[in-house]
């Protein structure tokens, strides 16, 4: 478990740390938005195209093996954020973290379902909370941090490589489990429908959750709050999401319902981000933090679905790398074109306005993903 978690928590810190330093950065390196966001963008599309290698690697080498490989890339590419002053450095640093992510996420799920079986809702909420903690930190500390450490945001960005090494040692002490050998001829379940919809959820879903992390703070910067404030904003949209990230899979495996939970996120998701793109000014804090509730709580819960739509630790793996590698593919474009929607309308409005239609579309998505009845067992999962 303290595996897991210390893994988990560096899924996300390597990205969002950038949130709030990414217009100082672009204002330095005279980087437009579309280029700057390249450094969420990228690391998202890598997260999707190399997700098929996951089970593949798992295979020739081990899950545990290949995690704390990840581990290290994750780590080592960090560190070269001290040299983050060469844009090709910066966003090169941003392909490197995106790629150890690619592999580690559909592993740790894959890990889940070998060490945690009869605890998997339990399990995955811990799992889901590290991450959101991990992605929260990101946000609330690198400012502060920055400004400790005489305003010089390579240090700020850098300064996340202690917690993925510190994972990585842990992660190295672990026995490692070879696959069996039925499970090395089969591939991605590219052919069942019920896979894409899993994955065109996670997609729509993780787009929203980038875009928000590349310009939230911007959004309220625009309309007129200061940056601290808009930070601030930001920050309580990430932390409030804590409890809902954990929550949120313990309450859809007691009570069977997680479609309709999934659902009832989206509709409260899309009337924050309605009220964002046109009222900024009504109760900004309070519909950020709604906003980090309902998002948590999706990306938390559809973290949770190949859990139960597969049967073996490696099956768990494999969808997961389907949902991962269609997800994060089509995801990364949500960064670059709010930013690219930004420049062409002279505001935010419009490309918020956009985002707000996309949560609709994921609540309509979520009656799709009613659990399945299972008929040798008589029940649903």
């Amino acid at each position: 478990m303290l595996a897991l978690v210390l893994a988990a928590i560096n899924l996300r810190p390597g990205i969002t740390s950038f949130a709030p330093l990414i217009e100082r950065i672009a204002e330095e390196l005279s980087l437009s938005r579309s280029l700057i966001s390249l450094t969420t963008a990228l690391p998202v599309l890598l997260m999707g195209l190399l997700a098929p290698l996951a089970p593949r690697l798992a295979v020739r080498f081990g899950l545990e093996r290949t995690i704390a490989s990840c581990l290290a890339l994750i780590g080592v590419a960090l560190l070269l954020r001290l040299f983050g002053e060469n844009p090709v450095m910066l966003i090169g640093t941003a392909a490197m973290v995106g790629a150890g992510i690619a592999v580690a996420g559909p592993l740790l799920s894959g890990f889940i379902k070998r060490y945690f079986l009869d605890s998997m809702g339990k399990t995955a909420a811990f799992y889901s909370l590290s991450m959101a903690v991990g992605g929260t930190i990101g946000v609330v500390l690198t400012a502060p941090a920055t400004q400790v450490l005489g305003q010089r945001w390579t240090l700020g960005l850098a300064l996340w490589a202690i917690p993925a090494l510190l994972a990585l040692v842990v992660w190295c002490r672990l026995p490692n489990q070879p696959e069996a050998a039925v499970e090395h001829r089969a591939g991605l379940p590219w052919g069942q429908p019920r896979a894409w919809l899993v994955s065109i959820y996670f997609a729509l879903q993780a787009g929203l959750f980038y875009a928000l992390a590349t310009w939230l703070v911007a959004r309220y910067h625009e309309a007129g709050f200061s940056l601290l404030q808009s930070n601030a904003f930001f920050s309580g949209f990430m932390l409030i999401g804590l409890p809902s990230a954990f929550a949120m899979p313990w309450l859809a495996q007691r009570f069977g319902n997680r479609h309709l939970m999934m659902a009832g996120c989206g509709v409260l998701a899309t009337a924050c981000l309605f009220v964002i793109a046109w009222f900024p000014q009504v109760t900004p804090l309070m519909t950020c933090m709604l906003l980090g509730v309902a998002l948590n709580g999706t990306f938390s819960m559809s973290l949770v679905l190949p859990m139960y739509e597969a049967t073996t630790p490696l099956a768990v793996s494999r969808l997961t790398a389907m949902m991962l590698c269609t997800g994060y593919s089509l995801a990364c474009f949500s960064p670059v074109l709010t930013g690219l929607g930004r420049d062409i309308a002279g505001d935010y409005r419009w490309p918020f306005l956009v985002l707000a239609g996309m949560s609709a579309l994921m609540s309509v998505l979520a009656f799709r993903l009613a659990p399945r009845l299972d008929p040798a067992a008589g029940s649903s999962r």
